[in-house]
């Protein structure tokens, strides 16, 4: 039985398979999922090339940034009006050589991206070397999310919290603030003794949607896709840990995820969704040194 909103139901991967050779290039025809049409994009919030007279040769700024459309939506936290534009989001985390050649972990960084490969945001962990280094994949951070004037636009806070799915009272979660010190939702885990299940929560914690990911998170050459629930239990979209390439798997913790979602959802869920997407990979998809990454609740 055919998914909603998925042409050709769950056998569809929504990426190419194998991945992208090369997270600068822009995904080929194909990706976009089955919702309305996008409206014409009004502004891209990325650099620009230099228009005729206005490069450093001209004595212009060598990059240009382009301007906001005259008129936003009512209730868009300042930073995320290009959201409203797109119904999925490309993330790349950024390879760190410390991490790769001896093991030292370092702050995560990662480049948020629309559709057309084209870097609309970046995104980077914060908090200090002992945590990080002792703690793992389980530790907390303050990840401050900017756009490309380098303007803090969204923040994710992750408190320490334990791993086992034995103890329901202590589970994973993430707030997101957009713009930062206002609270637009939450990311919680559900108890699930087999499933990694997840709450998408409004301010007020009331559940909005749910992500479901399989038994085993564990991309063996092929992506791992969490499930995107409305309140109706219909599929509305997806998160996808995307199969990097052998090599990338192997010898380093850096991972490609791609966000499906529709077009006309509220911006500021938008924003959780990324918040959930970051949660996943530390919790599935992040290696510490010699230490084993988890693919399922028991590990």
């Amino acid at each position: 039985m055919s998914a909603p909103g998925y042409p050709g139901g769950y056998s569809t991967p929504p990426y190419p398979a194998g991945g992208y050779p090369d997270p600068s290039q822009a995904p080929p025809p194909g990706f976009n999922m089955a919702y309305s049409p996008a409206q014409p994009v009004m502004y891209q919030p990325g650099p620009m090339g230099p228009s005729p007279g206005q490069g450093p040769e001209y004595g212009g700024p060598p990059m240009g940034i382009s301007s906001a459309p005259a008129s936003v939506p009512t209730g868009v936290p300042p930073g995320l009006e290009y959201l409203t534009q797109i119904d999925q989001i490309l993330i790349h985390q950024k390879v760190e050589l410390l991490e790769a050649f001896i093991g030292f972990e370092t702050n995560n960084q990662y480049e948020i991206k629309n559709s057309l490969g084209q870097k609309i945001y970046k995104a980077k962990e914060k908090n200090d070397c002992c945590t990080r280094n002792c703690c793992g994949s389980l530790r907390s951070f303050d990840m401050k999310i900017k756009d490309n004037t380098d303007r803090e636009v969204i923040r994710l806070i992750r408190p320490f919290r334990c791993v086992s799915c034995w103890c329901p009272c202590c589970l994973q979660e993430l707030e997101v603030q957009a713009p930062p010190g206002t609270t637009v939702g939450y990311v919680k885990q559900d108890w699930h003794p087999c499933l990694p299940k997840f709450s998408i929560q409004g301010p007020n914690k009331e559940t909005l949607m749910r992500l479901e990911g399989p038994c085993f998170a564990c991309n063996c050459c092929g992506d791992v896709n969490f499930e995107l629930k409305g309140k109706d239990d219909q599929v509305i979209g997806r998160i996808s840990k995307q199969w990097s390439g052998l090599l990338k798997e192997v010898f380093t913790d850096t991972d490609n995820f791609g966000i499906q979602f529709p077009l006309d959802l509220d911006v500021k869920m938008k924003a959780v969704l990324m918040g959930a997407c970051f949660l996943i990979d530390f919790m599935f998809f992040e290696k510490v040194g010699d230490a084993n990454q988890r693919s399922t609740v028991f590990s």
